[in-house]
């Protein structure tokens, strides 16, 4: 997506115009006997995300109709830069962020293993808009669908570190890694438990940027790198999409990079514990009890609940510092799913107005999020007769909010939001390309850009 979006061309630029169903009749009256012939045979209606070709005299294409309805969205031209002919072209009118943005999200290709099916067009940008803003946006959309689609043996939890590693030398950031037995020593025993069954050895990845003077912000990502759903063992079906468990982790990546570009001032750290929940004999069990870096006790109930385990030593480090805001991504629960669908990220906070702002931001940049309840009631499905709680509910009921409940335990009252995502779009939408995909991740950033910029 990197050369999607260009300042100018020097060769031929096509216009685009944007109609509404509304405004065609107008512009039809303005056309030769030529042009409205074409634009009727066309079957053009304006309707959003149709396109028509308009000639010129010579009958070759002159002018791009598209139409659209509604705000500017990442859809009113995402679905136009892998439909149209590659070459070079313009929008007439005012063009907004969110416009270009959905062209360089629309022109995204998984083209890891093969070659892309076909070469994007591209967008000229307009001199008002931040040509830079915009790269932001898109190469932290790319980065979290690469790793979300990059295949579980390709994205171990080494590879996820070095990805780390890579993001942090780019950005002048500091990347800490603890390994295996490492995890042990500092008392990240649910992380280990979780990861140690596997053949890559389990970690955790510490990034650090910014002033120290500055406010801290922790991002946690939950880097399950691939999730059989241990002892515990997941069907085939559910199986299948499980190169997408690091989901989480890819999320906060692609927001460090933002908060990064954008050099916020702000304390920055990023932790994502990066395991693969594997089945071996070492593999930790069902009724197995582990202490955890707070202290608390679990209970394991189900080895296939196993996000929260890696998270909770991951934010229970991070709450030891007291920072101004934590913020963690996670393909944690299908509950979440059946309460919001596959194309909204749910969330939860101990703090309303962070909620309400976030949930503002999200709307604002065409980024949803849907915050559900932290309803304190049903903590006593997580109580253990032999630990401080159980990992999985009693109830088959409130998934979604009861793995938020137990990750609240280690939030230490400091201001906390979670996301439960799904990661990935089940179907193609403009903007938006089947697979590995950022949900909440640009309504958290507008989030932070607003209440850290000066």
């Amino acid at each position: 997506m990197d050369d999607v979006l260009i300042t100018g061309s020097d060769g031929p630029v096509t216009p685009i115009e944007r109609l509404r169903a509304e405004e065609l009749e107008a512009f039809r009256a303005n056309l030769d006997d030529r042009g409205k012939a074409w634009l009727d045979r066309s079957g053009f209606r304006a309707k959003a995300g149709q396109t028509a070709w308009l000639p010129d005299a010579d009958g070759m294409p002159a002018r791009v109709l598209v139409g659209v309805e509604g705000a500017p969205s990442l859809a009113t031209l995402g679905g136009l830069p892998l439909t149209l002919p590659a070459g070079a072209y313009a929008v007439r009118g005012p063009l907004t962020e969110l416009e270009a943005l959905g062209w360089a999200t629309g022109a995204y290709q998984f083209a890891r293993y093969r070659e892309a099916s076909r070469e994007a067009a591209q967008l000229i940008l307009p001199a008002q808009l931040d040509a830079g803003a915009l790269d932001a946006l898109a190469f932290a959309t790319a980065l979290a669908r690469d790793l979300i689609n990059t295949p579980a043996a390709d994205m171990l939890p080494s590879h996820l570190a070095a990805e780390a590693e890579a993001l942090a030398e780019r950005h002048g950031a500091t990347c800490n890694v603890l390994v295996g037995d490492e995890l042990l020593d500092a008392g990240l025993n649910t992380i280990h438990a979780v990861g140690r069954a596997a053949a890559d050895d389990p970690r955790l990845i510490d990034i650090e940027w910014g002033n120290s003077d500055h406010p801290e912000v922790v991002l946690i990502g939950k880097g399950v790198c691939f999730d059989s759903g241990g002892l515990d063992i997941k069907p085939p079906g559910a199986m299948r999409t499980m190169k997408k468990d690091m989901g989480g982790a890819a999320h906060v990546l692609g927001l460090a990079h933002l908060v990064m570009s954008a050099r916020l001032p702000v304390r920055l750290r990023v932790l994502v514990p990066a395991v693969e929940n594997a089945i071996a004999g070492n593999a930790f069990r069902p009724g197995d009890v582990i202490a955890t870096r707070k202290g608390l006790t679990v209970e394991i109930d189900n080895t296939d609940a196993e996000g929260r385990l890696v998270l909770c030593d991951a934010m229970a480090i991070a709450a030891e510092r007291n920072p101004a805001l934590m913020i963690d991504f996670a393909t944690l629960t299908g509950a979440a799913r059946t309460a919001v669908g596959t194309e909204l990220a749910a969330m939860f906070s101990n703090d309303d107005a962070v909620a309400h702002a976030i949930a503002t931001a999200g709307s604002a940049v065409d980024d949803p999020v849907w915050r559900l309840p932290l309803h304190q009631p049903y903590a006593a499905m997580l109580e253990s007769k032999v630990a401080d709680l159980v990992n999985s509910a009693s109830s088959p009921y409130a998934g979604a909010i009861t793995a938020a409940l137990f990750l609240e335990r280690f939030a230490a009252g400091l201001p906390w939001v979670h996301f439960d995502i799904m990661a990935w779009n089940l179907r193609a939408r403009p903007g938006r390309p089947e697979g590995g995909e950022a949900m909440g991740m640009r309504a958290v950033f507008e989030y932070l850009r607003s209440r850290f910029t000066p």
